[in-house]
């Protein structure tokens, strides 16, 4: 049987009450009596079917389920916080919410953020990863950064970047690969969610393994630094991967032959026309930033 979504009052009396474990508390902080605190409190209890607090003579205490809820309750209640803010603060035109996948985030953007801040001071920047456990339709984005092959992911998108493959590891290892089936004396770390990995470059060396050695993960940074461990080699994405793979130390083997990834980086957003000004300026900023980053970069 679906239960039905919670009141967001009920939500927020929750969170008041779970952050200070006393009724009395959130009571003041939301300038309602003791009561009607324990009311909705009761009431949203009622609804889930499920005790989220257990109740003492002089306080309160978090049941399993109401440790498990909070969390999420909080982010929810942040992201409707942050969408009211820049879509009707009082200066909601200087306000830009950007989704990215961890890598772009981490590997691209982030660390020239600071790029587009000084151009346009007077814009405030919310970049948000993967990082967060909800799934991200739930939050408001003015602009999404996504990976994977040429579809309609939205009603407008534009190509941002691609990726050179190549596999990498600590220089002690990558000395002992002369020949792609040198590969197969090593553990080989695979990024599982992405669609082009060792398969795929097995196809461009023309090499048949039976019985690879692999290693699973699910991001290209953890891969990278459990290469810089020692565990094995990995596939850089470059130019996404290269401050992962440079801060770790490694080195790319057989000579750094690249190879073309299948699939590339996008924005994507609703609509081109209905984009809010802050938004616009960005997305103008990043898809000229990446112009150049494509011209710059190697290709084999």
């Amino acid at each position: 049987m679906a239960i039905a979504v919670p009141s967001l009052n009920w939500l927020r009396v929750f969170e008041a009450a779970a952050r200070s474990e006393s009724f009395a508390r959130a009571a003041e902080d939301l300038n309602m009596s003791t009561p009607s605190v324990s009311q909705q409190i009761r009431a949203l209890e009622e609804r889930l079917g499920r005790a989220l607090f257990e109740r003492h003579a002089r306080s309160v205490v978090l049941t399993d389920a109401g440790v498990a809820y909070l969390p999420l309750v909080q982010q929810a209640l942040q992201s409707v916080e942050n969408a009211t803010l820049g879509l009707f603060g009082a200066n909601p035109t200087q306000q830009v919410f950007i989704q990215s996948v961890q890598i772009f985030a981490q590997g691209l953007l982030a660390p020239r953020l600071a790029l587009f801040i000084e151009k346009y001071d007077n814009v405030a920047v919310t970049l948000n990863t993967g990082f967060r456990r909800l799934d991200s339709s739930a939050y408001f984005n003015d602009l999404e950064i996504v990976f994977g092959r040429q579809r309609t992911h939205g009603l407008d998108s534009d190509v941002l970047v691609g990726e050179e493959l190549y596999p990498v590891a600590r220089p002690d290892i990558a000395d002992l690969i002369n020949t792609p089936k040198d590969l197969l004396n090593f553990r080989l770390i695979e990024v599982a969610p992405e669609r082009a990995g060792w398969h795929f470059l097995f196809d461009h060396y023309k090499l048949h393994a039976e019985t690879p050695k692999f290693v699973y993960t699910d991001d290209t940074s953890t891969a990278m630094v459990m290469a810089q461990g020692g565990m094995g080699i990995a596939i850089a994405r470059a130019p996404a991967s290269n401050e992962a793979m440079k801060s770790g130390g490694l080195v790319p083997c057989l000579g750094g032959d690249a190879i073309h990834g299948p699939e590339f980086f996008h924005l994507v957003y609703r609509d081109c026309t209905t984009l809010r000004p802050a938004a616009r300026l960005f997305r103008d900023w990043l898809l000229n930033w990446c112009s150049e980053l494509r011209r710059a970069t190697p290709t084999t």
